[in-house]
């Protein structure tokens, strides 16, 4: 069974829903933007706040709580857009490899430990880096490139 912690009424109301609407405003806390992904069954645009990481020349997205609605559109999807106030960016995104990911993970939970490290076992920045290969298989991850359309 993939893994798939689903926020509660306070994360949803509380948390994402003043980031969302900043970001809407134009307004990018820590960096968040707003991912838009067509549902695989709907079809209608979904949104979720999303912290997009750049590592080593490439970006990429980070599912901190795994197997989640926007992970099942996005492999559906095959893209989507990231949005910041009236600006959106066309993506195109690959799903990675587990073997791919634990460097990503670090450097995800590097800049963002404090508001996700809970989701990857609380793993410390000084963790060897078998932690990292052994939550990777948990946490999709995507790499973003940007299309024309």
């Amino acid at each position: 069974m993939a893994k798939y912690d689903k926020p509660g009424w306070f994360r949803k109301s509380v948390g994402n829903a003043p980031i969302a609407l900043l970001v809407k405003l134009g307004f990018s806390p820590a960096g968040a933007h707003l991912l838009a992904v067509r549902g695989r069954k709907s079809g209608e645009w979904r949104t979720t706040p999303i912290n997009p990481l750049e590592h080593e020349g490439g970006r990429y997205l980070v599912a901190p709580r795994g197997e989640t609605e926007w992970v099942r559109n996005m492999r559906a999807a095959g893209g989507g857009e990231l949005r910041l106030g009236s600006k959106r960016e066309a993506i195109q995104t690959m799903e990675l490899a587990d073997d791919d990911k634990p460097a990503l993970i670090r450097a995800y939970l590097k800049r963002w430990r404090r508001e996700t490290g809970a989701f990857f076992d609380n793993i410390s920045d000084d963790a060897p880096d078998e932690e990292y290969w052994r939550v990777a298989p948990d946490h999709p991850t995507f790499r973003i490139t940007a299309t024309d359309a």
